[in-house]
């Protein structure tokens, strides 16, 4: 399994929020969006969405094209080749999309 497979287990199935993480996943995979965005659409408080944006991008699941509020993210090109894994590891260990 490589690194990438590896951290993607971690931040979905064997850490404390992986559901959200996986939901914002989800989300970006569909639309880019911002923090405050996604607060609204997936009914979470903002400074949780921010902090599971942050685990995100430090993994380099997720980027963004420039700072400040109000910057999009978007999945990197390395997350959307492995939709299909983050697929089995949400359905693997039961985390809700």
């Amino acid at each position: 399994m490589d690194n990438f497979k590896k951290a993607l287990w971690w931040l979905i199935a064997g850490s404390r929020g992986g559901d959200n993480r996986l939901r914002i996943i989800m989300f970006l995979r569909d639309s880019p969006s911002n923090a405050n965005q996604l607060s609204e659409v997936l009914d979470l408080d903002y400074k949780t969405v921010e902090h599971h944006l942050e685990k995100l991008q430090d993994s380099e699941v997720i980027e963004t094209m420039r700072e400040g509020y109000g910057k999009n993210y978007f999945l990197t090109d390395k997350t959307q080749k492995y939709m299909d894994e983050i697929e089995r590891i949400a359905e693997q260990s039961g985390v809700e999309k």
